[in-house]
């Protein structure tokens, strides 16, 4: 995640007027037209956007994300992260009695089990017909055999790039869910229930007339 203090140079409780300053003062050389590089203006100009927008600093100062500022990995593993958050929100068992941070990490490391199966299950098949193009002898004009078997090879390859993206994204989260620790009820700490009453047994009030 790209820090926007950072970027700009400023301290983490600047004011609006500290970040319209360094903001200027920066952009003058960040500029393209100056000689600047685009890609760093432009994250210039985005950090600059972020902490003038007090919700989103805010969310930045607590999470220390935001949409504009963070890579592709971590997008994906934020992701992943609402997702299960969706889960435990959904889930009718009393709070203190599961730990819902574990779930989640057993979750994400199932997640990357999978998908480390998938990818060499993947780079099998494309060892395999990559054997067979080897034995395959290049006909005579139009190769449409070794054409397709070239296209499986490349859709492959696809495959196990998203695949790796996907472990990545899953190891990210797991690493975002780090240091959180979740207080579970000991033993004996569920509220007695409380003791059924027979009417038959309970006190008799007298009436005024009595």
């Amino acid at each position: 995640m790209t820090d926007p203090y950072d970027i700009l140079g400023v301290a983490r409780d600047a004011g609006e007027e500290q970040i319209k300053a360094a903001y200027r003062k920066r952009a003058k050389a960040a500029h393209p037209d100056s000689g600047g590089d685009t890609d760093a203006f432009s994250r210039l100009q985005k950090a600059y956007e972020l902490l003038l927008d007090p919700v989103r600093r805010k969310v930045f100062d607590d999470t220390g994300y935001d949409v504009e500022l963070t890579d592709a990995v971590d997008l994906q593993a934020l992701v992943a992260i609402e997702k299960l958050i969706t889960e435990m929100v959904l889930d009718e068992r009393e709070p203190g009695t599961f730990d819902p941070v574990a779930k989640m990490r057993a979750a994400l490391l199932e997640e990357i089990r999978k998908a480390h199966f998938s990818k060499s299950e993947l780079e099998r098949h494309s060892n395999r017909i990559g054997l067979h193009l080897d034995r395959l002898g290049k006909r005579p004009g139009k190769d449409v055999v070794g054409h397709m078997l070239r296209a499986r090879i490349k859709a492959i390859a696809t495959a196990i790039s998203e695949t790796e993206a996907k472990i990545g994204a899953s190891e990210r989260a797991c690493d975002m869910l780090d240091g959180y620790l979740y207080v579970m009820d000991e033993p004996g700490d569920e509220a007695e229930p409380a003791p059924d009453i027979e009417w038959d047994d309970a006190p008799k009030v007298r009436s005024a007339a009595q």
